[in-house]
């Protein structure tokens, strides 16, 4: 077998001698590249942001922002990746390279003062700015430099030169002020058909590598296929799984984890798969979210409105469901949306394959039917879907927050009747739930004020709330009314229309 290596800015380098856990992070500075920087170790900050190339959505290959303090640097064998340092072009010898537009745009408006975060958002920037899809809108000059004095924007998070300000969700400042970097980001035009990096979108990815990187006593394995990953997962049933490590990586990092194998199943084929059949949704379980919310464009509503609220850009570029659901966490965002979907999951071990419904796959705290070796393979939602549906996140920040109460509704309202009700709840007790009794108070009831009032009563008791740093158990439960009651007024005009 070949020996791990990667393409960092252009150069082959040999990921040895890092131990398996060690970052994308730490393996980059320890060679000399410092852009990149550790603020929090936990993908809340954005600093250590760089840039790697997956697969695209619109073109063969997207340039993708991660969080490097938690990927490990075994898992980008054979791939490649761009630093801040890797944005600039070098100039002849003893001449400044040249600066990237992302670069100048930064420096020109004052978006950088003591310079710690600038690279991170740099690489975050540069991700959206080679995006396919953005658009130039009213306002902006043929994809060039958009003067956001001018107005034009289609609302406060996008500029007029199509810059998602999402992107950059995961990135803090703690000088500059976000200001003059909203305004290098709505600075800048389209890249140049001569830009390498705008190019490089044309060719197809790295093709996933089977990995076996062994130091010390530590292995860190990318299997090639999902049968062998089984067949490993049933040999060694103590090895940690890892996608898009935004979990893993956390334990690692705060908590000095290790694992004597960990198995990456990110880059399966067999759990790359998005379809939209007649009857149903499926999603592989190891498409990252910002892949779903792009290839799905919308068409599954309630996981749209999850997404911006799901963590950061930098999180869900890595983030999957498998993963999410994986964990078994009470406090997961996408358990409640995916409960009032009524998903379903694939489980696949050596043996074959088997589908649980969600509801019936959490049994305690971070405990599910799931058995030792076996993995999610997809998740499967039915068809058709109920018109009325929204999600509410109750917590601290608007974006990249841990949920204090998530809740997920989908409705059927026919004729002024509720004819089917799903909720469901997060943060609430010691797993994702549905809320069956609210569901059987809205039932064959008239969608009226009097009905959502008494529903919000039940909904209130649902679930074992507990006190806790992000909130108490009476705010928790008087948020469960709340978010029903939100839901009566902002449907009513909709439903009655």
């Amino acid at each position: 077998m070949v020996a791990a290596r990667t393409t960092v800015n252009g150069k082959v380098t040999p990921i040895s001698p890092a131990a398996p856990h060690t970052s994308v992070l730490d393996f980059l500075r320890e060679r000399g590249l410092t852009g990149s920087k550790e603020g929090c170790a936990e993908g809340e900050c954005g600093a250590c942001s760089v840039l790697v190339a997956r697969p695209g959505v619109n073109k063969p290959t997207d340039w993708v922002a991660v969080n490097a303090c938690l990927v490990p640097a075994a898992a980008l064998d054979g791939q490649e990746i761009v630093t801040s340092e890797g944005l600039a072009t070098a100039g002849e010898p003893g001449t400044p390279p040249t600066l990237h537009q992302v670069q100048e745009e930064m420096a020109l408006r004052g978006g950088s003062q003591c310079g710690y975060c600038t690279p991170g958002f740099v690489c975050s920037m540069a991700a959206e700015y080679y995006r396919p899809d953005r658009c130039a809108h009213a306002g902006a000059a043929d994809g060039g430099p958009a003067d956001t004095d001018a107005g034009g924007t289609t609302d406060a998070e996008h500029g007029p030169n199509g810059f998602d300000l999402h992107s950059l969700s995961g990135n803090l400042c703690r000088c500059t002020g976000y200001r003059p970097i909203r305004d290098a980001a709505f600075a800048l035009g389209a890249p140049t058909e001569d830009d390498p990096l705008a190019q490089r979108r044309e060719q197809s990815p790295p093709a996933p590598v089977a990995t076996e990187y062994t130091q010390g006593d530590s292995v860190f394995l990318r299997p090639g296929t999902l049968s062998e990953a089984l067949r490993v997962l049933r040999e060694r049933p103590e090895a940690v799984v890892v996608a898009g490590s935004t979990d893993w990586g956390v334990e690692v990092n705060i908590r000095s984890r290790r694992a004597e194998c960990v198995v990456a199943i990110d880059r399966l084929p067999e759990l790359r798969g998005l379809s939209v059949e007649s009857d149903h949704v499926e999603i592989g379980a190891a498409q990252t979210l910002t892949e779903i919310e792009r290839r799905l464009d919308g068409r599954v509503p309630l996981l749209a409105q999850l997404f911006p609220q799901f963590a950061s850009r930098l999180i869900r570029n890595g983030a999957t469901l498998g993963g999410n659901l994986g964990t078994g966490s009470p406090i997961g965002d996408s358990p409640p949306v995916l409960l009032a979907l009524e998903a379903s999951l694939v489980l696949a071990d050596a043996d074959g394959e088997r589908e649980v419904p969600l509801a019936d796959y959490f049994t305690g705290y971070r405990q599910s039917v799931r058995r030792p070796g076996e993995l999610i393979r997809a998740v499967r939602i039915p068809l058709p879907l109920s018109p009325v549906a929204a999600f509410h996140k109750i917590a601290k920040r608007r974006f990249d927050d841990i949920s204090s109460v998530a809740v997920a509704f989908a409705l059927d309202i026919e004729d002024g009747l509720v004819r089917k009700a799903r909720i469901g709840l997060g943060g609430v007790a010691a797993t994702p739930v549905r809320a069956l009794a609210t569901e059987a108070a809205l039932e064959g009831k008239p969608w009226v004020r009097e009905t959502a009032e008494a529903a919000a009563q039940v909904l209130r008791a649902q679930g074992t709330p507990m006190n806790d740093h992000r909130a108490s158990a009476e705010y928790r439960s008087a948020m469960l009314g709340q978010s029903l009651l939100k839901l009566y007024a902002e449907t009513t005009e909709a439903v009655s229309s």
